[in-house]
């Protein structure tokens, strides 16, 4: 019998942000982890970024990076997005999954410093080989959807009983995602072996859509006016201003 995906070799990416919009904010550090097997020590590419514009003092309340400390240790974005473009590609290429909790973040805002600062789409980088992504986030909201409270990633840590040590530091939060995204795996078996990571990958994208219009005709209900994005795993461009 073949091994399940959540138990053979995972990668996980993650990044730390100046804010919470992926149209304007921008990556100060990023991590990349490969993990060949479950308890095996992964294989960590971490960068450090100056961003070039001023980071929040929320921001750096998260994270902890100043943006004294940028400027000094940090590189340039463009060499760093191409590089982590790269990382991405060298596992869509060798078949291995990524993981990427709340992926149309990260993945939106990678491709948007992409088009910023290389003048490419991250698309670009799967036209050969696709990128499989598994979100925990996705996975666990639709597995276990009844379930009340929050889903951030300390929650689901939490819930699984996986330590986060170091939480918003990219690498620690990324291989956070990634034994998260294993222990879905385990406890939902009966329900997640039999797939492979391109076919759950086409579904998260189903069920994020449906997820997102729940969450939409709630906010309706409750009179909240914002709109969630239903595009998994990673939003498309804006239209352009007329």
């Amino acid at each position: 019998m073949t091994m399940c995906w959540y138990e053979g070799p995972l990668a996980a990416f993650d990044t730390e942000t100046t804010g919470v919009d992926v149209e304007t904010d921008r990556i100060v550090s990023a991590a990349v982890v490969v993990q060949d097997a479950p308890g095996i020590r992964p294989r960590v590419s971490r960068w450090l970024v100056n961003p070039g514009v001023p980071v929040p003092a929320e921001a750096t309340a998260v994270h902890g990076l100043t943006e004294e400390h940028l400027q000094r240790n940090g590189r340039w974005p463009a060499p760093v997005v191409y590089e982590i473009a790269e990382a991405l590609a060298e596992q869509a290429h060798a078949g291995r999954p990524v993981v990427v909790m709340n992926a149309p973040f990260d993945l939106t805002l990678l491709d948007r410093e992409l088009r910023r600062h290389r003048a490419s789409a991250l698309g670009r980088w799967f036209e050969s080989a696709p990128l499989w992504v598994l979100d925990p986030r996705v996975l666990d909201k639709h597995l276990d959807r009844y379930r009340k409270g929050r889903r951030t990633l300390t929650d689901l840590c939490a819930h699984y009983g996986v330590a986060l040590e170091g939480a918003h530091d990219a690498a620690a939060d990324a291989m956070a995602a990634l034994e998260v995204t294993r222990a879905v795996g385990r406890r939902f078996a009966s329900r997640l072996e039999r797939l492979a990571p391109g076919e759950l990958h086409t579904l998260q994208a189903v069920w994020h859509a449906a997820q997102a219009r729940g969450l939409q005709a709630w906010f309706a209900r409750s009179g909240v006016e914002e709109t969630v994005d239903p595009a998994w795993p990673l939003r498309p461009d804006l239209p352009a201003a007329a």
